[in-house]
């Protein structure tokens, strides 16, 4: 991992349409970096926007506001057209190995489809690409052959993750690829993806929603909230030394593999739901379950801030 910036996003807002009078702030003034060689974990409850971030970084969304600059080249609003060179650099990993396959497609079609759009190999040399995919990712060349139905759910994202390095990208997002994958799967595509990363210095944006994973997997780790980040640190310290009161409750969820710590440590129970994003309260947006909350947390919106060296929380605690 170097010290060169390989994603930048400012402020970077996506809001959808739901109804005539009503906008869905999915994701609203996210701001963060990605080094290159890194791995950035996102981590979060259902719905607090984070899928949107990747989706809308890799330009699958078009985004409301804000800017996104890849490899130092502002991105925000490059037609398609243009954004062929993009499209082979970041590659995704999507979270629903069952749909993102066309079934109708042989898995050496799939994963040979890249190198066509891109025009990278023909003949044998993209035959013998293929293979040599497969084979990197776990499979089989005689797998090339077969249809996404043949095979089960941790082959199929093996599959997919084969067809993300087609194009020897540089980034990739992995959007929860190991959450619809059995327990016993789940670290096998983990130890996988860390394998690749490491081998081929790749950088990650690694969203999930086991912290476990997450943690094992990397570097530094984002904490989502109500289509913002609340926090953002290297993945030991967030883990060991939260700051913001939602992180704080969200690791204690998170069950220890000891247990002597685990039965004698406290649980934070949030009291509430979570508000809606359409219509989200004034102020901080965890401002309706914090314990620790105050009038100011009701009236002003806390910015991401450096409470020390590469550890970002926005509260007013700190």
């Amino acid at each position: 991992m170097t010290d060169q910036i390989a994603l930048k996003v400012d402020n970077l807002k996506k809001y959808f349409r739901v109804e005539k009078r009503k906008i869905l702030k999915a994701v609203d003034d996210v701001s963060f970096e990605v080094r290159k060689g890194e791995v950035l974990g996102i981590v979060g409850e259902s719905g607090c926007g984070k899928t949107t971030v990747g989706r809308t970084v890799a330009r699958l969304y078009e985004p409301t506001d804000g800017r996104i600059i890849f490899d130092g080249q502002d991105i925000t609003d490059t037609p398609e057209k243009d954004l062929l060179w993009f499209r082979r650099k970041l590659q995704m990993i999507f979270q629903d190995p069952y749909a993102s396959l066309d079934p109708r497609m042989t898995v050496g079609e799939i994963v040979g489809e890249p190198l066509d759009v891109h025009g990278l190999a023909s003949g044998q040399e993209r035959t013998d690409k293929i293979h040599y995919l497969l084979e990197i990712v776990g499979l089989s060349r005689e797998h090339a052959n077969r249809f996404p139905h043949e095979f089960s759910g941790g082959q199929r994202q093996r599959i997919g993750i084969a067809r993300a390095l087609a194009v020897d990208p540089e980034f990739i997002i992995a959007d929860e690829p190991i959450s619809s994958l059995d327990v016993s799967i789940q670290a096998q595509v983990v130890n996988l993806l860390t394998k690749l990363q490491e081998e081929r210095d790749l950088s990650f944006m690694f969203i999930a929603h086991d912290l476990s994973m997450v943690r094992h997997i990397s570097h530094r780790v984002a904490v989502m909230y109500l289509g913002k980040i609340a926090e953002i640190a290297p993945s030991e310290r967030i883990y060991e030394w939260p700051l913001h009161p939602y992180t704080k409750a969200l690791m204690s969820a998170n069950p220890i593999p000891d247990p002597v710590i685990e039965t004698s440590r406290t649980r934070i129970s949030l009291p509430g739901e979570v508000p809606s994003p359409i219509n989200p309260p004034p102020g901080c947006r965890f401002a309706g379950r914090c314990p620790q909350v105050h009038d100011r947390c009701k009236e002003e919106d806390p910015y991401l801030k450096e409470i020390e060296r590469d550890h970002w929380v926005s509260c007013f605690l700190y």
